[in-house]
């Protein structure tokens, strides 16, 4: 128990000062690591669905989306602009406070998310695949052209002008000094972005170990043996799509927030799939390799820019950075299930009968 303290201080920590070491080498390291907290975030809320329930989901960054726009019509100058009566009613526009978009976009989530599991629960594997990825699509080309008749979302152009977050006056937005100590924005909203990731994680923390938890993975692991044991299949299938699209919710917030503008752009086909490798890659539904997989993947993108370069400067020019960038990605993420094909820190394997010792003659 002494040493499981150390340990956790120790991690604490690290994850105290990590953006301070970071932050000397430029604020972009501490932008790196902030948009992989929040794909950690994305990450634990799929694990949800997909490692815990077994239900294959690709149309994730919906949720995703969804909060983020949510944030934007709340904490941006757009309805006040284009609806007359709205700026009657708010005549220095509706800013609302970061106690009410948190849970307002983890709720709108959730309902999308139990709007998104009702018609697919007779579906399975890659059907249900299918219908989630269709789903994900639907909502990227409604948020894409509901700018007409009724502007709503301001089409491809997307929302500007954000707020920031904001805590009892303390701007996120902006630098502020502390005992000497110069914290930047990419670093106050680390340690937000930072207390949300370890939220979530001992909410699903506790799932995992409770009755809704182990329904799900025996659903997971044989959906009719489940409805047997009389587990209500349908509810439960439910709550994992909600459960799960509330972390996209919050993630999106969180997102719009530190962007300080949203658009369609950022809620692509390629974005969902990247979150689904990201559980693959780490390890289905174990919490420890969903961390590390959504560090990786996010982070690595980043980080390949330095490398893909010079590649382009020894090949004279002739190949885009890009593209060797998505195909150096391309080549770890099969190295990686090539050598771990459950992942990089998949979840231990209980219940199997030890070996038996072999016999003395």
């Amino acid at each position: 128990m002494k040493n499981k303290f150390v340990s956790i201080g120790i991690g604490a920590l690290l994850l105290l000062i990590l953006p301070f070491f970071a932050q000397y080498f430029g604020n972009g390291w501490v932008r790196i690591i902030d948009a992989a907290l929040l794909y950690m975030m994305l990450a634990l809320g799929l694990n949800i669905v997909v490692g815990y329930a077994g239900l294959l989901d690709l149309g994730y960054v919906a949720f995703y989306a969804v909060g983020a726009y949510m944030f934007g019509l709340l904490a941006s100058p757009h309805l006040t602009d284009h609806f007359e009566w709205f700026k009657h009613a708010f005549t220095n526009g509706l800013h609302a406070p970061v106690w009410l978009v948190i849970p307002l976009g983890a709720l709108v989530a959730g309902t999308f998310g139990v709007l998104l599991g009702a018609p697919t629960l007779r579906l399975r594997g890659d059907y249900l695949a299918i219908v989630t990825l269709g789903f994900g699509e639907i909502i990227r080309v409604f948020l894409n052209n509901l700018d007409a008749p009724v502007n709503i979302t301001n089409g491809p152009k997307g929302l500007d002008t954000l707020d920031s977050i904001k805590f009892f006056g303390l701007d996120l937005g902006a630098d502020h000094t502390l005992f000497g100590i110069e914290f930047h924005s990419v670093t106050c909203y680390y340690f937000l972005f930072l207390a949300l990731v370890i939220f979530a994680v001992t909410v699903c923390y506790r799932l995992e170990r409770s009755r809704i938890g182990r329904a799900w993975m025996a659903i997971r692991e044989d959906e009719i043996a489940a409805k047997a044991m009389g587990i209500n299949t349908r509810n439960l299938k439910l709550l994992a799509f909600g459960m799960g699209a509330t972390f996209g919710g919050v993630s999106g917030v969180m997102f719009g927030a530190f962007q300080g503008f949203v658009s369609p752009e950022s809620f692509s086909l390629d974005e969902s799939i990247m979150i689904v490798a990201m559980v693959v890659v780490g390890g289905i539904g174990h919490i420890p390799g969903v961390l590390l997989g959504a560090l990786l993947l996010s982070a690595l993108p980043e980080v390949l820019r330095y490398v893909a370069g010079p590649l382009q400067q020894m090949s004279g020019g002739r190949l885009d950075s890009a593209i060797l960038r998505q195909l150096l990605i391309a080549l770890a993420m099969i190295g990686v299930m090539l050598s771990r094909p459950r992942g990089l820190w998949p979840s231990p394997e209980h219940g199997k009968a030890a070996p038996n010792p072999v016999s003395a003659k």
